[in-house]
């Protein structure tokens, strides 16, 4: 079986090759259009990006939407996660501006919502949370994004960026909805 994954992200198109064992992801393609995400929710921009890819390659597409929420922001960033401090700002501003708007030991949460799209229009999505809190200073080196400042529930005296790859797709948003769009799939 092969998918459309309807991104460019090499951090997002590795992650999903190991959450998806047995399915081959093709990263959207240079001729592709990148839709811009105007949703409010995680369901509705996973959805115009997965119709954008189906769209534009004939092929099934999928994307996540994603992000980290904190409680003493409003559960912000939310879907504005990857533009929270501007929008070009790079991983480390956005974990730089997180780090100072939020305070240590904040309840937080990442989310996760796929959608799926079949080129005549079939749409499913898939949602995974992972509930934790902020940590004081950022630590660990693996991962991405938020990973160096998020606390999972699971692991309270580590980030997640200090988790091993295997623990991390364990208990991750994002390896919560994959396991259900796999098993959806039939894998």
């Amino acid at each position: 079986m092969s998918l459309v994954l309807a991104t460019r992200n090499a951090h997002k198109v590795r992650e999903f090759e190991r959450l998806m064992p047995g399915v081959a992801i093709e990263p959207l393609p240079d001729s592709a259009p990148t839709p811009e995400e105007t949703g409010t929710t995680f369901a509705e921009n996973a959805l115009i990006k997965a119709r954008s890819a189906a769209e534009a390659t004939g092929k099934p597409a999928f994307a996540d939407d994603s992000g980290v929420e904190a409680e003493a922001l409003d559960w912000r960033p939310g879907v504005y996660s990857a533009r929270f401090a501007g929008p070009d700002a790079s991983d480390g501003e956005n974990l730089a501006k997180l780090h100072r708007e939020a305070p240590a030991g904040s309840r937080a949460r990442y989310v996760c919502v796929i959608a799926h799209v079949t080129p005549d229009g079939d749409e499913h999505l898939f949602e995974g949370r992972c509930e934790g809190t902020l940590a004081a200073e950022p630590a660990g080196g693996g991962g991405f994004g938020y990973d160096p400042l998020f606390v999972p529930e699971e692991f309270p005296d580590r980030t997640m960026a200090e988790l091993t790859d295997e623990q991390k797709d364990d208990i991750s948003h994002r390896g919560k909805a994959a396991r259900e769009f796999r098993a959806w799939l039939g894998r």
